[in-house]
């Protein structure tokens, strides 16, 4: 019988299934004294409620938990030793290939405008050489964050592992570049960024898109983990240093 508040749940709103990690041990240490749950979204005392991000869009939620009956077999792993396959899980989604990728692709998008938007015959980059030099940096880096992405895919598929302190570098340093991607694609559009697809129009750049990738971008540091929280991962178990 669950009793409690999950926050930050993707896709609660239309999901069927969730994970839920909930402590069934309270004179446990913190990490230990959790077990892992999949639950039935329709599982009677459970209410749903919306998050709305900065980008004014609908991707997370909290959920509240008032005597929700979770059938035994329901439980994933042993008993009490939850978080340690909510890390594994962890390391999947910090993976962060679809970011990377994701990332290249607007990039590429953005140098197209910038080479094909004249005005009195010159392009943006004509008149400003500087962006060409951001969308450079962006594009290497963008490179760097997919090769992240591969390596952590080689560690899963030729070593049966899940990958540690490498996703948390990839999710750190790919979702951190989202911010600077977006950042130049507001610089070079200039008051057009401010435009957003509601106003979709063919004078619009990019289809109305930076403005809301921009916004967007600020929720990527957050979710699946801070920034904080990855440095922090990377300091102790990569690196060895001390708490």
């Amino acid at each position: 019988v669950v009793n409690g508040q999950k926050i930050w749940t993707s896709g609660g709103h239309v999901a069927k299934w969730m994970i839920l990690l909930a402590r069934t041990d309270p004179t446990a240490p913190k990490h230990r004294g959790i077990t892992y749950f999949i639950v039935d979204m329709k599982s009677p005392g459970m209410t749903v409620r919306p998050l709305i991000n900065m980008a004014d869009s609908h991707e997370f939620n909290e959920v509240f938990f008032e005597d929700v009956r979770v059938p035994k077999e329901n439980v994933i792993g042993e008993e009490n030793r939850g978080w340690y396959l909510a890390q594994t899980t962890l390391s999947f989604e910090r993976s962060n290939i679809g970011s990377a990728v994701g990332a290249r692709q607007n990039i590429e998008d953005m140098i197209t405008y910038a080479k094909e938007n004249r005005g009195n015959g010159r392009s943006m980059l004509d008149v400003n050489p500087a962006v060409g030099v951001e969308l450079v940096d962006r594009y290497i880096e963008a490179g760097v964050a997919t090769l992240m992405s591969y390596k952590i895919v080689s560690i899963q598929a030729n070593e049966g592992i899940a990958p540690g302190h490498e996703a948390s570098v990839a999710k750190l340093y790919g979702t951190e570049l989202n911010q600077r991607v977006y950042r130049t694609g507001m610089k070079m559009l200039g008051l057009y960024s401010q435009m957003d697809n509601k106003s979709a129009g063919p004078e619009v750049p990019l289809r109305g898109r930076m403005k809301y990738m921009y916004l967007r971008s600020i929720a990527n540091t957050i979710e699946g983990g801070t920034s904080e929280i990855q440095r922090n991962i990377i300091a102790t178990r990569g690196l060895g240093l001390p708490r």
